[in-house]
């Protein structure tokens, strides 16, 4: 076969991404809906500050990774993963339903529990689908799987964050956005039953309920392989680093750049075409292996462009029409190029994980990944935080992270040679 889109014909893999992206696009929609209300209509929800309502909505969607990850690995390691996933779906279309009442209600303590449960589905999702993958694929096939699981997740916070966008913008936004959810999340659930059985290899051990056992056990499990625990921190560090652009990209355009809201949808765009472009050339390159020397060129590249991303804004000057300033298409090329080499450094890594976890502790090891991209997505935050309150600029914050970089390829292309 000539590319991995013949996936999407089977069945054995076709469900799967259709629940995947669905489930990424609500969590999107719904989030993002949310920040943009509680932005331009804080008075009416809270009495919290507007400045703290982003990073409190974002804490809250990621406390879940760090309290549930470890226990959502261990049910997926002891039952039938597509049967969970039908559970999982039937829980977002119970959030999405409680999200109309809470946006017809103007009652934000609702919106904020939603946004926890939201978080609690995409925790329990992630072992399931990272770990099915291998179950229903071919060796040959995973780095293929992989790239489309990984351009497809892109795509679908994209739209989802667009769609978010749009919808706040209306009356009755909140509620609209919320039925439009839950006939997503419906048409989700359809999509998993159709998910084939993926029953868990045989465990002897009797299952001990505890969060912080479950969460110590699954990185614990991880680190045994230093290889395995090599590659959750070089995905950790991914999503560190793609969390603080997008992040940062509206404030960039807006503060720096002199540009609209469709600008930031524009760069969002690209950046996302970029990681989906280089995830299909990772599977073009690999030949269907895992191919260290990728992820190293990933990262190099990842850190070149960063450099010449973080050079361009820091010398960047608003000059009439943003789309004839020629520092402007540097800007674009660059984030289009973070983005290319960002699904070239990552899909192997997955692949990896996939290929060297034991079947039966596959769901604990990338529960562990979860948790540990958590972490990184955190001190990421608060780092930035940091960085920017000591009076450092935006660009000088992209240089460093990107020269940071540099340094976890140099260290992936060492461990790899020590091999």
């Amino acid at each position: 076969m000539s590319g991995p889109l013949y996936l999407l014909k089977t069945r054995r893999f076709a469900p799967l991404f259709g629940t995947q992206f669905l489930g990424a696009f609500n969590d999107n929609l719904y989030k993002n809906t949310l920040a943009v209300l509680l932005t331009f209509q804080a008075a009416e929800w809270t009495s919290i500050s507007s400045a703290l309502l982003a990073p409190l909505i974002g804490a809250v969607f990621i406390a879940p990774f760090f309290l549930f990850s470890g226990l959502s690995g261990e049910i997926a390691d002891r039952l039938d993963k597509a049967r969970l996933a039908r559970i999982v779906k039937v829980w977002e279309m119970i959030m999405m339903i409680v999200a109309a009442a809470g946006f017809a209600n103007h009652s934000f303590t609702t919106l904020l529990m939603v946004v926890f449960g939201m978080g609690m589905h995409s925790t329990l999702f992630g072992p399931i689908k990272y770990s099915i993958i291998p179950q229903h694929m071919k060796e040959n096939e995973l780095i293929g799987a992989n790239a489309l699981i990984e351009s497809g997740t892109f795509g679908a916070i994209l739209l989802g964050t667009i769609a978010g966008g749009a919808l706040a913008a209306i009356p009755n936004g909140g509620v609209i956005a919320s039925l439009c959810a839950l006939v997503v999340a419906v048409v989700g659930y359809l999509f998993s039953r159709y998910i084939p059985s993926a029953p868990p290899p045989s465990r002897e051990e009797p299952f001990a309920f505890g969060f912080w056992k479950h969460t110590t056990d699954a990185i614990a499990l991880a680190y045994r392989d230093r290889l395995v625990f090599l590659a959750i921190l070089a995905i950790s560090w991914f999503w560190l680093y793609g969390a603080l652009l997008l992040s940062q990209f509206p404030s960039l355009v807006k503060d720096l750049l002199m540009g609209s809201e469709g600008t930031v949808t524009w760069i969002l765009a690209l950046f996302t075409l970029g990681i989906g472009i280089g995830s299909v050339l990772c599977e073009r390159l690999s030949h269907h292996r895992v191919r260290y020397t990728l992820v190293v060129a990933g990262a190099v590249g990842m850190a070149v462009a960063g450099v010449d991303f973080a050079l361009g804004i820091g010398t960047f000057e608003p000059d009439g029409i943003l789309s004839q300033n020629p520092h402007f298409w540097r800007i674009v090329a660059d984030v289009t190029l973070l983005g290319i080499f960002g699904g070239l450094y990552s899909v192997p890594l997955y692949a990896l994980l996939q290929e060297r976890s034991a079947p039966e502790a596959r769901s604990r090891i990338i529960a562990a990944n979860n948790i540990l991209n958590a972490l990184f997505m955190v001190l990421g935050a608060v780092a930035t935080m940091a960085i920017l309150s000591m009076g450092y600029s935006i660009a000088w914050l992209f240089g460093i992270v990107a020269l940071a970089t540099a340094l976890v390829g140099s260290i992936i292309y060492k461990v790899r040679r020590e091999k």
